[in-house]
C-alpha cells in the first residue's frame, strides 16, 4: 500500500454531512418518546391493575433449582431444549437476575457470567470476551439480540455502547462459552451471547423505570403493552440514558460522557393454531464524547465526539406442521450510522434465514437451514483512517445441518452437525462439531465436544491504513507514529476446541456445573513490522508500518465452575470461578513484537458471588462480589468490587431501589484502551436511586 495514500483533503476538523432522512426521523423519534413518557403517566392513576407481569415475576422468584435446570434454552442448537440436557458450557441470566443485579447496561450484566472476561475501558467503552483474547475490539464473540447479529464485520467486534434495550423486557440472556459455529457460523469462535426478549403477552400494561445518581446522571425507561383481538399482543417502549464522564488514571476527568435515546415496538400474533408471527423494531440516537491525545506535531489533541444513529426491524414466521416438524423463516434489516472525526462509517445489513426441524425415525431429530447475508459498508476516509475501497458490499451464503441421535434413551445422546459458508474473502468455510451427552442418573450428566470454528477477515484487515498511535520520538519534535495496514493475503483464524463438562444436582436446592476446555488456535492475527519512513503530512513525523498477518498459533486451557444454591425460600446464592491459561507462539519468521502480549491482558483467575435475599415480603437485599486477577502486560493490578442493592415494594405496583456499585474503593482501573492516543480511565464508585412503577 502506498504510504501517502491518505488524501490531503481529508481532515478530522472539517468533517460534516448533510442531514439525512434518518437523522430527521431520529429527531421525530426523540420527540415521540418524550411525549410517550408523559402519556404513560397521565392515565396510569385511572388504569386497572394488570397482574400478568407481576404473576410472571412471582413465578420466577419461586422457581427452585430443578425447575431452572429444566428451563428451555434455544441458543445451542437453534431449538428449544432443557438446560440440563445440553452438551455445552451454558449459563443463563434470568429476568430476576437482571432486575436484581443493579446493572444498567448489557456489558455490566455480563459480569455475573462465569467464563466471561468483562472490563470497562471508559464511560462508553467495554472489553468483553469469553475464554481469552480480550480487548476493546475483541473479535471472537458472537452477540445476538433476539436472533439478530450485532457483531460488526468491519472491525470484527461489538459496539457495546450501542447495544441497549428495555432491561425489564428481557426474558433471559443465554451465554454459551465455547464455539457455536456449527449452527451460527463464522465468528462464533469463543462464545455466543443471545439476548432474548419477553413474549408480548408477558408485558401487558404499563411500566415506567427511572433513576438518578452520581454516575448514572438520569435514565428513564417506559413501556406499554396491550392485546389486539384474541391472538395478538404488542408493546411499545421508549428510553433515555445519560452517563457521566470517567476519571483519568493520570488525574483529572476524561471527556467521555454519553447519552442515548431509543424507542421501539414488539408484536406477537398467532393467526392460527399452527402459525406464529413476530415483528419487532428499534431506532436510537447516541451522542458520546471523547478526547484523543497525540503529540504535537503532527496531529495534536482533538475531540473525537461521536453521534450515532441506528435502526433495525426483524420479522419471524413459525409454522408448526406437527409435534415433530417445525419451520421457521426470519429476516432482519439493520442500519448503523456512526459519525465521528476519526472513523465515520455506515453499515447496512440484510439477513434471511430458513430453518426446518423434524423427527427422522424413532431416535433422530434433524434440524437444517439456509441463510443469506448482505453487508454494505461505506467509510469516509480521514487523516487517521483510510480504507480502499471506501464502499463495498460483502455477501455470505450459508447452510447448516445438525442431527441429534438418542443412542440409548435417557442415557446417551450424540449430536453431529456443521455449518457451511461462502464469504467474499476466503471462499468456502466448513465448521463442524460433535457433542456427546451421557446421563447415568437424572441428577448427573457428563458431556464432551469437539468443534472447529473460524473468524473470517474484516475489511480493516484486508485493505486499511490506520494511524493507530504514538510510539516514541525519533528526534526532538519528530514523533514516531504507528501505522496499521491491511493485507490482501490475510486469511481466516482457525480454532479447534475440545471441551469436557459435568453437571450435577446433589440436592433439590443445589447444583454445580463444571467445564474444562482446551483450545488450539492457528493463523492468529499478527502485526508484522515493516521499514520505517518519514512523512511530511500534516507535518514531519516518522511512520512505523505494521501489516496484518496470520503468523501466530496459540493454546489456551481453563476451568469454569458455576454453582447455584437456594439455601432457603428467601435466600439464594449464585457463584462462579474461572481459571484461564494462555500460551501464544508467533512463527519463527514473524516480526510482530506485541501480539504475544495478549497472554498478560487476560486474568488467570476470576471469582464472583451473588446473594439474593428476600427480607420479609416487601424488601429485597442483593449483593454481588467479584475478584479479577491482575493484567501484567497492561500494568493493571488485581481488584475486588462489591455491589449492593436494596429494593422495597411499599405497594403492589411500586418498587423503590437504592443501588451502590464498586463500593470497596473510590475508583479502580480495569483495562486499557486499544489505541494509545486514547487515555486510560478508572471505574468509579457509583450510587443511584431507582423507581419502577407498573400499571
Amino acid at each position: 500500500m502506498n504510504p501517502i495514500e491518505i488524501s490531503p483533503g481529508s481532515s478530522f476538523s472539517n468533517h460534516s454531512r448533510s442531514r439525512s432522512y434518518f437523522e430527521i426521523a431520529l429527531e421525530k423519534t426523540r420527540c415521540a418518546i418524550a411525549l410517550l413518557l408523559v402519556l404513560f403517566c397521565v392515565p396510569a392513576a385511572l388504569a386497572e391493575d394488570v397482574d400478568d407481569e407481576e404473576e410472571l415475576i412471582a413465578e420466577m422468584k419461586d422457581l427452585d433449582i430443578e425447575e431452572l435446570l429444566d428451563m428451555e434454552i434455544t441458543s445451542l442448537s437453534r431449538k428449544a431444549e432443557p438446560l440440563s440436557e445440553t452438551a455445552a458450557a451454558i449459563y443463563v441470566l434470568t429476568n430476576e437476575d437482571i432486575m436484581r443485579s443493579g446493572a444498567t447496561t448489557i456489558p455490566d450484566l455480563l459480569r455475573m457470567v462465569p467464563g466471561l472476561q468483562v472490563a470497562q475501558c471508559g464511560a462508553k467503552a467495554w472489553a468483553v470476551t469469553a475464554r481469552g483474547f480480550n480487548n476493546q475490539y475483541a473479535n471472537k464473540l458472537l452477540v445476538l439480540m433476539d436472533g439478530r447479529s450485532v457483531y460488526t464485520p468491519l472491525f470484527s467486534g461489538v459496539n457495546w455502547e450501542l447495544q441497549n434495550t428495555m432491561l425489564e423486557d428481557i426474558e433471559r440472556i443465554e451465554v454459551i462459552r465455547g464455539p457455536g459455529a456449527s449452527v451460527w457460523g463464522a465468528n462464533a469462535v469463543n462464545g455466543v451471547i443471545n439476548i432474548i426478549s419477553k413474549h408480548g403477552k408477558d408485558t401487558q400494561g404499563g411500566l415506567v423505570s427511572t433513576g438518578y445518581g452520581n454516575e448514572e446522571e438520569g435514565f428513564v425507561r417506559a413501556r406499554y403493552g396491550d392485546q389486539i383481538g384474541e391472538n395478538a399482543w404488542y408493546r411499545v417502549y421508549g428510553m433515555f440514558h445519560n452517563r457521566d464522564s470517567s476519571d483519568l488514571v493520570a488525574g483529572g476527568r476524561e471527556n467521555d460522557g454519553w447519552d442515548i435515546t431509543q424507542g421501539g415496538f414488539h408484536l406477537d400474533w398467532e393467526p392460527t393454531e399452527s402459525d406464529q408471527l413476530h415483528f419487532q423494531g428499534d431506532a436510537y440516537g447516541f451522542d458520546g464524547d471523547s478526547t484523543m491525545t497525540w503529540p504535537k506535531p503532527p496531529f495534536g489533541a482533538f475531540d473525537n465526539d461521536t453521534e450515532s444513529q441506528g435502526s433495525n426491524i426483524l420479522g419471524r414466521w413459525t409454522r408448526t406442521f406437527s409435534e415433530t416438524s417445525v419451520l421457521n423463516f426470519q429476516f432482519y434489516y439493520d442500519r448503523v450510522d456512526i459519525d465521528m472525526p476519526i472513523f465515520p462509517r455506515v453499515h447496512d445489513t440484510i439477513d434471511f434465514e430458513l430453518q426446518h426441524q423434524f423427527a427422522f425415525g424413532e431416535i433422530q431429530e434433524i434440524i437444517w437451514g439456509l441463510g443469506y447475508r448482505s453487508i454494505r459498508e461505506n467509510v469516509d476516509n480521514t487523516t487517521f483512517f483510510t480504507i480502499t475501497p471506501q464502499s463495498r458490499r460483502d455477501n455470505v451464503y450459508s447452510a447448516f445441518v445438525q442431527d441429534d441421535i438418542d443412542v440409548v434413551e435417557d442415557l446417551l445422546r450424540i449430536t453431529l452437525g456443521s455449518k457451511f459458508e461462502h464469504n467474499d474473502y476466503t471462499g468456502h468455510e466448513v465448521q463442524p462439531s460433535a457433542r456427546v451427552l451421557w446421563t447415568p442418573h437424572e441428577k448427573h450428566s457428563v458431556w464432551a465436544s469437539a468443534s472447529r470454528a473460524v473468524r473470517t477477515p474484516s475489511p480493516i484487515e484486508r485493505g486499511d491504513l490506520i494511524n493507530a498511535g504514538f510510539l516514541d520520538w525519533a528526534a526532538p519534535g519528530v514523533p514516531i507514529i504507528m501505522q496499521l495496514r491491511g493485507s490482501d493475503d490475510y486469511g481466516s483464524e482457525t480454532l479447534f476446541a475440545y471441551e469436557l463438562g459435568y453437571r450435577v444436582q446433589p440436592a433439590e436446592s443445589l447444583s454445580f456445573d463444571v467445564a474444562a476446555f482446551f483450545n488450539d488456535y492457528e493463523n492468529l492475527r499478527t502485526l508484522e513490522a515493516g521499514t520505517a519512513f518519514f512523512s511530511f503530512f500534516p507535518s514531519l513525523h516518522m511512520v512505523a508500518p505494521l501489516t496484518a498477518g496470520n503468523k501466530m498459533n496459540a493454546h489456551t486451557y481453563g476451568v469454569e465452575v458455576a454453582a447455584d444454591w437456594k439455601t432457603t425460600d428467601w435466600w439464594r446464592l449464585r457463584g462462579g470461578y474461572t481459571f484461564l491459561q494462555m500460551q501464544l507462539d508467533p512463527d519463527g519468521n514473524s516480526t510482530d513484537l506485541s501480539s504475544e502480549n495478549a497472554e498478560g491482558q487476560n486474568p488467570h483467575n476470576q471469582v464472583s458471588v451473588r446473594s439474593l435475599m428476600d427480607v420479609g415480603e416487601n424488601v429485597e437485599l442483593d449483593a454481588g462480589f467479584r475478584y479479577v486477577d491482575r493484567l501484567p502486560d497492561l500494568d493493571i493490578g488485581n481488584y475486588a468490587a462489591f455491589d449492593l442493592r436494596l429494593g422495597w415494594t411499599p405497594i403492589d405496583d411500586l418498587e423503590i431501589a437504592l443501588v451502590g456499585q464498586n463500593l470497596l474503593r473510590s475508583k479502580h482501573e480495569e483495562f486499557a484502551p486499544f489505541f494509545n492516543f486514547s487515555q486510560s480511565t478508572e471505574v468509579e464508585r457509583s450510587v443511584y436511586a431507582q423507581l419502577i412503577w407498573r400499571f
